[in-house]
């Protein structure tokens, strides 16, 4: 009992030093896309670029969960639709608007969503500390947007940041009605192929061969430093999706839902602080204390969902490259203990 003891202590330890380079590495995605966008590339030719590269580099995990395919198509176009074409082409057309905090924050509104599809669409009750996350939410955006001053933002691209949290929420959704507890899908293997039909929705779209594929070899601002905007594509794809999905989905096996949680908010406070170093990108104090109850309502939202009747997301799927996980899974130690 001793061994298995410490074996999950090491575990959670694993688990949790994963879900911080997930975290770091999908935090960073909008700092490396916006100086892209600023160099001229329309936000959708990279989000296509992203999801491109990242499907190719990930084709090996597809063909070994080829399977999948026969097994939970529904899933697998919910999640390359809804999860990599929508909400990364809202989001990223969202920072080109607006800062890179601020539409990720408003992405995080997707858990509140989800509990009001589930109060008022489903018509079942949710509990007090969702109703209560759900209202930290919505009154720490009014903090950032700063709507005081009348929207101290872009209203479009206020907007574009919703799209991806309706985007998120609407994933989180049809995986729970399309979920059984008996065929669980490999959350690897999902991500895989999501980011394959991603890609493949994303090339009718943004139509890549229109794209100006010259700026991928020169210099782009980022702050006050110029970097090879080849380089930063490297980052989107390889880091901010590739290691981050990888990471990720392996740490939340390891971890508990509370855990990868609250983990899960720090890529809002990670991509804030990098936006504010790396872009310049600066907010006010307000904004911040908005922001933190932002992550706070969402952190609540999030974990009275999964007790209320959205219960799980199946294999552990993850929404987006930027935001939440969703587990249900035993752990080692809990079994031993059993």
């Amino acid at each position: 009992m001793h061994q298995v003891e410490k074996a999950g202590v090491t575990g959670r330890s694993a688990g949790l030093s994963l879900a911080l380079i997930s975290a770091l590495a999908f935090g960073g995605s909008g700092v490396a896309a916006k100086p892209l966008i600023e160099a001229g590339l329309d936000p959708l030719h990279v989000v296509w670029l992203r999801a491109a590269g990242a499907a190719l580099v990930m084709l090996p995990l597809a063909w070994r969960h080829r399977d999948l395919v026969v097994r939970r198509p529904a899933l697998l176009l919910g999640f390359g639709l809804l999860a990599v074409a929508g909400v990364q082409a809202c989001y990223f057309a969202a920072i080109s608007r607006i800062p890179v905090g601020v539409a990720l924050l408003i992405e995080y509104l997707g858990p509140a969503l989800v509990l009001g599809w589930v109060r008022f669409v489903q018509h079942k009750p949710i509990s007090r500390s969702a109703a209560v996350g759900v209202v930290l939410a919505v009154s720490g955006l009014a903090c950032v947007v700063e709507i005081w001053s009348g929207l101290a933002f872009d209203v479009l691209g206020l907007l574009l940041g919703l799209g991806a949290a309706c985007c998120q929420a609407g994933y989180f959704i049809l995986a729970d009605h399309g979920s059984s507890g008996d065929d669980r899908a490999d959350p690897l293997g999902v991500s895989a192929f999501g980011l394959m039909i991603g890609a493949a929705v994303l090339t009718v779209v943004a139509r890549p061969w229109g794209m100006e594929w010259g700026a991928l070899g020169r210099q782009v601002a980022m702050g006050d430093h110029a970097v090879p905007a080849v380089l930063l594509l490297g980052w989107l794809v390889l880091v901010a999706t590739v290691l981050a999905y990888l990471t990720g989905v392996v740490s939340v096996r390891r971890l508990s839902p509370q855990i990868a949680g609250v983990v899960a908010c720090l890529e809002a406070v990670i991509a804030t602080v990098l936006a504010w170093f790396l872009l310049g990108e600066h907010l006010s104090g307000p904004q911040l204390v908005g922001g933190f109850v932002v992550l706070l309502g969402a952190f609540v939202a999030q974990s009275a969902k999964r007790e209320g009747p959205v219960a799980s997301l199946p294999g552990g799927i993850e929404a987006d490259p930027d935001v939440h996980r969703a587990q249900d899974r035993v752990s080692a130690e809990e079994l031993a203990d059993r």
